[in-house]
Protein backbone atom coordinates (compact mmCIF):
# COMPACT_ATOMS: atom_id res chain seq x y z
CA UNK A 1 0.00 0.00 0.00
CA UNK A 2 1.14 3.84 -0.45
CA UNK A 3 0.04 5.87 2.22
CA UNK A 4 0.40 9.82 2.59
CA UNK A 5 0.11 12.35 4.30
CA UNK A 6 -1.48 15.37 2.60
CA UNK A 7 -3.23 18.61 3.45
CA UNK A 8 -4.16 19.33 6.90
CA UNK A 9 -2.75 16.28 8.20
CA UNK A 10 -4.94 13.64 6.72
CA UNK A 11 -3.90 10.20 5.62
CA UNK A 12 -4.28 9.24 1.93
CA UNK A 13 -3.73 5.92 -0.32
CA UNK A 14 -2.44 6.73 -3.42
CA UNK A 15 -4.26 5.02 -6.16
CA UNK A 16 -2.94 5.77 -9.95
CA UNK A 17 -3.07 9.55 -9.98
CA UNK A 18 -5.69 9.73 -6.93
CA UNK A 19 -5.59 10.15 -3.66
CA UNK A 20 -8.06 8.58 -1.58
CA UNK A 21 -8.93 10.08 2.07
CA UNK A 22 -8.97 7.42 4.49
CA UNK A 23 -8.85 9.68 7.63
CA UNK A 24 -10.67 7.97 9.56
CA UNK A 25 -8.53 4.29 9.61
CA UNK A 26 -6.42 6.84 12.06
CA UNK A 27 -8.95 5.94 14.29
CA UNK A 28 -8.07 2.61 15.52
CA UNK A 29 -4.44 4.61 16.81
CA UNK A 30 -4.80 4.34 20.58
CA UNK A 31 -4.94 7.46 22.00
CA UNK A 32 -1.81 8.70 23.96
CA UNK A 33 -1.13 10.92 27.02
CA UNK A 34 1.75 12.59 28.81
CA UNK A 35 4.48 12.18 28.05
CA UNK A 36 4.15 11.03 24.29
CA UNK A 37 5.59 8.12 22.94
CA UNK A 38 8.89 8.29 21.62
CA UNK A 39 7.85 6.51 18.35
CA UNK A 40 5.32 7.72 15.82
CA UNK A 41 1.78 6.10 16.38
CA UNK A 42 0.83 5.59 12.94
CA UNK A 43 4.09 3.74 12.09
CA UNK A 44 3.62 1.59 15.47
CA UNK A 45 -0.13 0.87 14.53
CA UNK A 46 0.46 0.38 10.46
CA UNK A 47 -0.80 -3.16 10.37
CA UNK A 48 -3.91 -1.81 11.69
CA UNK A 49 -4.17 1.46 9.87
CA UNK A 50 -3.77 -0.44 6.64
CA UNK A 51 -6.50 -3.25 7.65
CA UNK A 52 -9.24 -0.70 8.61
CA UNK A 53 -8.11 1.61 5.88
CA UNK A 54 -8.82 -1.22 3.02
CA UNK A 55 -12.40 -1.30 4.49
CA UNK A 56 -12.47 2.36 3.61
CA UNK A 57 -11.28 2.60 -0.04
CA UNK A 58 -14.13 1.66 -1.80
CA UNK A 59 -16.42 4.68 -0.58
CA UNK A 60 -13.65 6.84 0.45
CA UNK A 61 -13.47 10.90 -1.10
CA UNK A 62 -10.37 11.08 -3.87
CA UNK A 63 -8.87 13.91 -4.93
CA UNK A 64 -6.07 14.27 -7.85
CA UNK A 65 -2.52 14.38 -6.53
CA UNK A 66 -1.68 17.38 -8.07
CA UNK A 67 -5.03 19.06 -5.73
CA UNK A 68 -2.88 17.92 -2.83
CA UNK A 69 -0.05 19.47 -0.51
CA UNK A 70 1.81 16.33 0.19
CA UNK A 71 3.18 16.48 3.34
CA UNK A 72 6.17 14.05 5.28
CA UNK A 73 5.03 10.63 5.04
CA UNK A 74 5.88 10.17 8.49
CA UNK A 75 5.13 12.97 11.13
CA UNK A 76 6.99 12.13 14.12
CA UNK A 77 10.13 10.04 13.65
CA UNK A 78 12.22 9.74 16.87
CA UNK A 79 15.59 10.32 14.44
CA UNK A 80 17.29 10.52 11.46
CA UNK A 81 19.91 8.08 10.58
CA UNK A 82 22.15 9.08 7.90
CA UNK A 83 24.50 7.13 6.09
CA UNK A 84 27.56 9.18 4.71
CA UNK A 85 29.68 8.03 1.55
CA UNK A 86 27.52 4.72 1.02
CA UNK A 87 28.64 4.41 -3.03
CA UNK A 88 31.90 4.18 -3.34
CA UNK A 89 31.32 6.53 -6.97
CA UNK A 90 30.65 9.19 -4.16
CA UNK A 91 33.39 8.41 -2.46
CA UNK A 92 35.66 8.87 -4.79
CA UNK A 93 34.18 12.61 -5.78
CA UNK A 94 34.22 13.67 -2.63
CA UNK A 95 37.58 13.18 -2.03
CA UNK A 96 38.60 14.78 -5.08
CA UNK A 97 36.24 17.81 -4.82
CA UNK A 98 37.52 20.05 -2.88
CA UNK A 99 33.85 22.17 -2.27
CA UNK A 100 32.63 18.77 -1.32
CA UNK A 101 35.06 18.10 1.08
CA UNK A 102 36.64 21.30 3.09
CA UNK A 103 40.25 20.03 3.62
CA UNK A 104 38.41 17.47 5.66
CA UNK A 105 39.57 14.00 5.42
CA UNK A 106 36.36 11.39 3.39
CA UNK A 107 36.83 8.73 5.60
CA UNK A 108 34.74 5.31 4.36
CA UNK A 109 31.34 4.67 6.04
CA UNK A 110 32.78 1.71 7.78
CA UNK A 111 35.06 3.95 9.95
CA UNK A 112 33.46 7.12 10.28
CA UNK A 113 30.09 5.57 10.97
CA UNK A 114 26.25 6.98 10.76
CA UNK A 115 25.18 10.67 11.74
CA UNK A 116 22.03 11.93 12.90
CA UNK A 117 19.76 15.23 11.07
CA UNK A 118 17.75 17.22 13.16
CA UNK A 119 13.78 16.17 12.99
CA UNK A 120 13.03 19.73 12.80
CA UNK A 121 14.71 19.63 9.37
CA UNK A 122 11.99 17.43 7.87
CA UNK A 123 9.61 18.54 5.43
CA UNK A 124 7.42 16.78 2.45
CA UNK A 125 7.40 16.57 -0.92
CA UNK A 126 5.24 20.19 -1.54
CA UNK A 127 6.98 22.00 0.88
CA UNK A 128 10.19 24.07 -0.34
CA UNK A 129 13.41 23.84 -0.06
CA UNK A 130 14.47 26.97 1.52
CA UNK A 131 18.42 27.64 1.11
CA UNK A 132 19.97 29.65 4.14
CA UNK A 133 23.36 29.68 3.83
CA UNK A 134 23.65 31.57 0.07
CA UNK A 135 27.63 32.65 0.37
CA UNK A 136 28.26 28.87 0.31
CA UNK A 137 27.37 26.10 -1.75
CA UNK A 138 23.94 23.69 -1.10
CA UNK A 139 23.75 20.44 -2.76
CA UNK A 140 21.09 18.08 -3.17
CA UNK A 141 21.80 14.33 -2.29
CA UNK A 142 18.92 12.13 -2.95
CA UNK A 143 18.67 8.60 -1.18
CA UNK A 144 16.01 5.23 -0.59
CA UNK A 145 14.62 6.06 3.26
CA UNK A 146 13.85 3.36 5.55
CA UNK A 147 11.26 3.51 7.41
CA UNK A 148 11.16 1.28 10.62
CA UNK A 149 8.27 -0.01 12.01
CA UNK A 150 8.86 -2.88 15.00
CA UNK A 151 11.45 -1.66 17.84
CA UNK A 152 14.71 -3.14 18.40
CA UNK A 153 18.59 -2.57 19.45
CA UNK A 154 21.21 -4.90 18.76
CA UNK A 155 19.69 -6.06 15.66
CA UNK A 156 21.18 -8.86 13.58
CA UNK A 157 21.13 -8.06 9.64
CA UNK A 158 19.39 -11.37 9.39
CA UNK A 159 16.36 -10.24 10.82
CA UNK A 160 17.01 -6.30 9.60
CA UNK A 161 13.69 -7.10 6.96
CA UNK A 162 11.12 -7.76 10.07
CA UNK A 163 11.96 -4.26 11.40
CA UNK A 164 11.28 -2.47 8.32
CA UNK A 165 7.61 -0.80 7.96
CA UNK A 166 8.35 0.75 4.65
CA UNK A 167 9.88 3.10 2.23
CA UNK A 168 10.05 6.39 1.24
CA UNK A 169 12.33 8.76 -1.17
CA UNK A 170 14.68 10.86 0.80
CA UNK A 171 16.36 14.00 -0.21
CA UNK A 172 19.60 14.23 2.39
CA UNK A 173 20.59 18.30 1.55
CA UNK A 174 23.46 19.68 2.90
CA UNK A 175 25.56 23.16 3.18
CA UNK A 176 29.05 22.41 2.42
CA UNK A 177 31.84 24.06 4.70
CA UNK A 178 34.11 22.27 7.21
CA UNK A 179 31.78 21.95 9.98
CA UNK A 180 30.26 18.48 11.36
CA UNK A 181 27.82 16.68 8.81
CA UNK A 182 24.76 16.63 11.13
CA UNK A 183 25.12 20.62 11.80
CA UNK A 184 25.59 20.93 7.61
CA UNK A 185 22.63 18.76 6.89
CA UNK A 186 20.04 19.54 9.84
CA UNK A 187 18.47 23.65 8.42
CA UNK A 188 15.14 23.61 8.45
CA UNK A 189 13.72 21.94 5.57
CA UNK A 190 16.91 20.17 4.54
CA UNK A 191 15.43 16.60 5.10
CA UNK A 192 12.59 15.99 2.82
CA UNK A 193 10.70 12.30 2.41
CA UNK A 194 8.32 11.62 -0.37
CA UNK A 195 6.00 11.83 -2.15
CA UNK A 196 4.62 8.87 0.10
CA UNK A 197 5.73 5.35 1.95
CA UNK A 198 5.37 2.29 0.07
CA UNK A 199 4.94 -0.59 2.98
CA UNK A 200 7.66 -3.63 3.06
CA UNK A 201 4.86 -6.10 1.85
CA UNK A 202 4.13 -3.95 -1.53
CA UNK A 203 8.03 -2.95 -2.17
CA UNK A 204 9.06 -6.80 -1.98
CA UNK A 205 12.62 -6.63 -3.15
CA UNK A 206 14.46 -3.36 -2.57
CA UNK A 207 18.24 -4.09 -3.17
CA UNK A 208 17.92 -3.46 -7.13
CA UNK A 209 15.80 0.08 -7.40
CA UNK A 210 17.05 2.06 -10.40
CA UNK A 211 16.54 6.11 -9.02
CA UNK A 212 17.51 9.43 -10.34
CA UNK A 213 17.50 13.24 -9.62
CA UNK A 214 17.22 16.24 -12.19
CA UNK A 215 17.59 19.56 -11.63
CA UNK A 216 15.62 22.16 -13.95
CA UNK A 217 15.77 18.54 -16.65
CA UNK A 218 19.32 17.92 -16.17
CA UNK A 219 19.94 14.71 -14.68
CA UNK A 220 22.38 14.92 -11.81
CA UNK A 221 21.97 11.42 -9.99
CA UNK A 222 21.70 8.34 -11.22
CA UNK A 223 22.37 4.50 -9.65
CA UNK A 224 20.59 1.49 -8.63
CA UNK A 225 20.55 0.33 -4.87
CA UNK A 226 22.23 -2.71 -5.60
CA UNK A 227 25.72 -0.66 -5.40
CA UNK A 228 25.27 0.39 -1.86
CA UNK A 229 28.28 -0.20 0.33
CA UNK A 230 26.47 -1.37 3.44
CA UNK A 231 22.91 -2.68 2.25
CA UNK A 232 19.68 -2.11 4.22
CA UNK A 233 20.57 -4.67 6.20
CA UNK A 234 24.17 -4.55 7.12
CA UNK A 235 22.19 -0.61 7.65
CA UNK A 236 19.84 -1.82 10.13
CA UNK A 237 22.24 -3.58 12.04
CA UNK A 238 24.72 -0.84 12.22
CA UNK A 239 22.31 1.64 13.10
CA UNK A 240 20.76 -0.39 15.98
CA UNK A 241 24.37 -1.20 17.14
CA UNK A 242 24.26 2.09 18.31
CA UNK A 243 20.54 3.14 18.77
CA UNK A 244 17.17 1.77 20.03
CA UNK A 245 15.60 1.83 16.60
CA UNK A 246 11.85 2.72 17.53
CA UNK A 247 8.75 2.95 14.99
CA UNK A 248 8.81 5.63 12.70
CA UNK A 249 12.97 6.24 12.58
CA UNK A 250 14.01 6.68 9.12
CA UNK A 251 17.33 5.72 7.95
CA UNK A 252 18.55 7.72 5.11
CA UNK A 253 20.63 4.87 3.32
CA UNK A 254 23.25 7.06 1.73
CA UNK A 255 23.40 8.57 -2.52
CA UNK A 256 25.43 7.84 -5.08
CA UNK A 257 27.92 10.33 -7.28
CA UNK A 258 26.57 13.40 -9.07
CA UNK A 259 25.94 15.32 -6.22
CA UNK A 260 25.60 19.08 -7.28
CA UNK A 261 24.38 22.48 -6.00
CA UNK A 262 21.06 23.90 -6.18
CA UNK A 263 19.78 27.66 -5.98
CA UNK A 264 16.44 29.53 -5.06
CA UNK A 265 14.27 28.94 -8.29
CA UNK A 266 15.43 25.36 -9.51
CA UNK A 267 13.11 22.79 -9.16
CA UNK A 268 14.50 19.12 -8.34
CA UNK A 269 12.69 15.91 -8.88
CA UNK A 270 13.76 12.50 -7.13
CA UNK A 271 12.53 9.47 -8.59
CA UNK A 272 12.77 6.13 -7.58
CA UNK A 273 11.77 2.29 -8.95
CA UNK A 274 8.42 1.22 -7.11
CA UNK A 275 7.74 4.06 -5.39
CA UNK A 276 7.19 7.45 -7.25
CA UNK A 277 8.36 10.48 -8.63
CA UNK A 278 8.76 13.92 -6.05
CA UNK A 279 9.04 17.57 -7.65
CA UNK A 280 10.71 19.66 -4.57
CA UNK A 281 10.90 23.92 -5.05
CA UNK A 282 14.39 25.30 -4.07
CA UNK A 283 13.10 28.82 -2.36
CA UNK A 284 15.04 31.44 -0.51
CA UNK A 285 14.86 31.41 3.49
Amino acid sequence: MKLCRFDDDRLGVIEGDQVLDITTALDVIPASTYPLPRHDPLIAHLDEVCARARQLMPDAPRKKIDQVKLLSPVANPGKLVAAPVNYLKHLEEARADSEIHHNSQVIEIQRIGLFLKATSSLIGASQPVSVRHHDRRNDHEIELAIIIGKPGTGIKKQDAWDHIAAYTIGLDMTVRGPEERSLRKSVDSYSVLGPWMVTADEMGDATNLDFQLTVNGETRQKANTRDLVLNIPELVEYASSFYTLHPGDVIYTGTPEGVGPVKPGDTIVAEFEKIGRMQVAVTSA
